[in-house]
């Protein structure tokens, strides 16, 4: 964010907000904010304050930005909250979810979409993508815009995915996939469409790491992108 600052020749404030406060308090301390950002983690504690910030960025056209763990959030917010998938979560937080959005990558590498099973426990480093992966990005996209390319390499360190197997019905509702691993078509990067009953001004979600590449010098331009999109939401403010 310091280096998106550099490049936008603006100071940016970072205002860190414990997601377990929102879901004791709700959203009143995201109110006034230029823009919110839900970085990557691990464990269930405070997925739900994510989730509701989630809901008041895309409610209130507040720009987003959700990386790793925040994409795979903003995942389960659409598929709640504007799919109608009740219960939709992660398998990482509830292994019962009648809507599994987001799962183990090993669940679904089959093309036939059979799910595979393995034990968690068994397989935490064997299941997890690393290092740098081609992003393929969508036509007219957000992303595409952002980065000014058709593909990019970009770095990972996760262990779930979007289920492919349910994408087409977020899809369905609105919600745009921007981004796709080649061969697998493993869901990179999502977006909410620029208009129509669900047009927001900038929310982008990226299941990579921009950060682990970003530098004073260049900077990133999903950071730049973000940082501009706070400035102009500010102004309109």
């Amino acid at each position: 964010m310091k280096h998106a600052g550099i490049h936008t020749q603006s100071r940016v404030h970072i205002e860190y907000i414990d997601s377990e406060e929102i879901e004791k308090l709700g959203v009143g301390a995201l109110r006034g904010m230029d823009a919110i950002l839900v970085p990557g983690g691990f464990g269930k504690r405070g997925t739900e304050g994510k989730i509701a910030a989630i809901r008041y960025a895309r409610e209130s056209g507040t720009p987003y930005l959700g990386i790793c763990l925040g994409m795979q959030l903003a995942v389960v917010e659409f598929a709640r909250d504007v799919a109608g998938m009740v219960g939709a979560h992660s398998t990482e937080f509830d292994a019962t979810s009648p809507f599994p959005v987001i799962g183990l990558i090993t669940e679904w590498q089959d093309a036939s979409g059979r799910i595979e099973k393995r034990d968690e426990n068994s397989d935490l480093g064997g299941s997890m993508r690393l290092g740098g992966q081609v992003c393929e990005l969508r036509e007219g996209s957000l992303a595409r815009e952002i980065y000014g390319a058709a593909e990019v390499v970009e770095r990972h360190r996760h262990r779930y995915e979007v289920n492919n197997t349910l994408l087409d019905a977020l899809e369905a509702k609105g919600l745009v996939v921007s981004g796709r691993a080649p061969g697998t078509a493993l869901c990179e990067m999502i977006e909410l469409p620029k208009d129509g009953p669900l047009a927001h001004p900038w929310f982008v979600g990226c299941q990579f790491h921009p950060e682990f590449t970003s530098s004073p010098r260049a900077g990133h331009p999903l950071f730049t992108a973000f940082v501009r999109a706070a400035l102009a939401h500010r102004a309109q403010a």
